[in-house]
């Protein structure tokens, strides 16, 4: 069913920005989220001082009944929300007519999709190193700038205007723009970020190997080659397990992890072949033990995706010492056989729309912008586990 237009009557409306900085100032939010019950249940905005109570909008046309007024309260304000905004300010009229504190999210939860924010983290590098947060679908991107130089590290392609941008901020240009594999959960912006400067997009050789189709040119790199980047080295380390071509970069203490190693938890090794899953956790266990565990402790993790189970730092980035994350998470310290069983036993369900994205990365499918948008809304479910793995 598709969204009423909105109603003459009008109410307060809350940018997805201002929502968002009072869920993280700790300010205690109540949402009513009028979307169906299936989308409110495959996502929905979170957080420990967030109370939230699901009612379709097309239940509340005629006002509002009386089993949910009496969950709302009456002593604090509500936020009504929707997929685009425009059921939310109809629901709030109605709440407004019946006396409650009110507002409404301005355009729903493809608003709250559109924030992405902008850490740059403490380092021992010799280079600026950014990190990208898309809280809505917990997609990790990373800006690395050294000598008027630039790269970028899983560039989503609805934000590719902002890497430019910041990278210009930071007095450099884009050389490289890199993915660390062939993404299920959101449509990259390699090839887009690519086209729109100078910098040559770059592609693991075993991601290429699963089929991609494009167009514009591109280079590949296999493990242990290297990207000059100003005065600092990625180095590449080939780390399958997620995926065939899954591949970490390290550049100093920093390293980008993709969707090999997150901070809570490790990769689901099902989403490019499903019956080939055991195997693949076999493979990601000896990329974890060989090529991510021996190297030193102190080492950043960063990966490209966190879960609603992850814990941000003081700073809201989602970054770990590689030694802490040993110390702390159990699947890290099993036997391969012990390994394997744990991850493919109750692997969570698979992101949205995975098999278009997939075809989209390949460049075997081309949507355009609003299409590429919309196939990406929701979350990652990346991870082998939904909850975190970590004490």
């Amino acid at each position: 069913m598709s969204e009423t237009e909105p109603t003459e009557g009008t109410v307060e409306s809350i940018t997805p920005d201002e929502l968002k900085e009072r869920i993280d100032s700790g300010e205690g939010v109540f949402i009513l989220d009028a979307r169906s019950e299936g989308d409110f249940e495959e996502w929905h905005i979170d957080g420990e001082n967030v109370e939230i109570v699901n009612y379709p909008y097309f239940k509340l046309l005629d006002g509002i009944p009386e089993d949910l007024l009496a969950e709302l309260p009456e002593d604090r304000e509500i936020t009504v929300l929707c997929a685009k905004g425009g059921s939310s300010e109809m629901v709030a009229v109605h709440l407004e007519d019946e006396g409650y504190d009110v507002n409404h999210l301005e355009y729903g939860m493809k608003g709250w999709a559109r924030i992405y924010e902008y850490t740059e983290l403490d380092t021992e590098t010799e280079a600026t190193i950014a990190q990208y947060r898309r809280p809505s679908s917990g997609c990790l991107a990373y800006l690395v700038v050294s000598d008027g130089e630039a790269a970028v590290v899983d560039p989503l392609r609805a934000f590719t205007d902002e890497y430019v941008q910041d990278a210009n901020a930071l007095g450099a240009d884009l050389k490289y723009v890199l993915d660390t594999h062939v993404h299920a959960d959101h449509i990259s912006g390699l090839r887009n970020l690519a086209d729109d400067t100078d910098a040559t997009a770059v592609m693991p050789e075993p991601a290429v190997e699963r089929g991609v189709e494009y167009d514009q040119r591109y280079e590949t790199v296999e493990d242990a080659d290297a990207l000059t980047v100003g005065d600092v080295e990625i180095e590449v380390l080939y780390t399958p397990g997620h995926t065939t071509g899954m591949t970490s970069y390290k550049v100093g203490d920093v390293l980008f992890t993709g969707d090999g190693l997150f901070t809570e938890s490790v990769a689901r090794p099902d989403l490019e072949d499903p019956e080939a899953a055991k195997d693949a956790a076999q493979t990601l266990y000896q990329s974890l033990t060989e090529k991510i565990l021996p190297l030193p402790d102190d080492t950043i993790v960063a990966p490209a995706h966190f879960s609603d189970s992850a814990t941000p730092n003081d700073d809201g980035t989602y970054t770990a010492d590689l030694g802490e994350l040993e110390a702390t998470m159990d699947a890290l310290t099993m036997d391969e056989a012990e390994f394997v069983e744990f991850i493919v036993a109750d692997m969570p369900p698979r992101p949205a729309n995975y098999e278009d994205i997939i075809a989209t990365n390949l460049g075997q499918q081309s949507p355009d912008d609003e299409e590429a948008f919309e196939l990406e809304l929701g979350p990652n479910n990346c991870a082998a586990s939904e909850e975190a793995l970590t004490d």
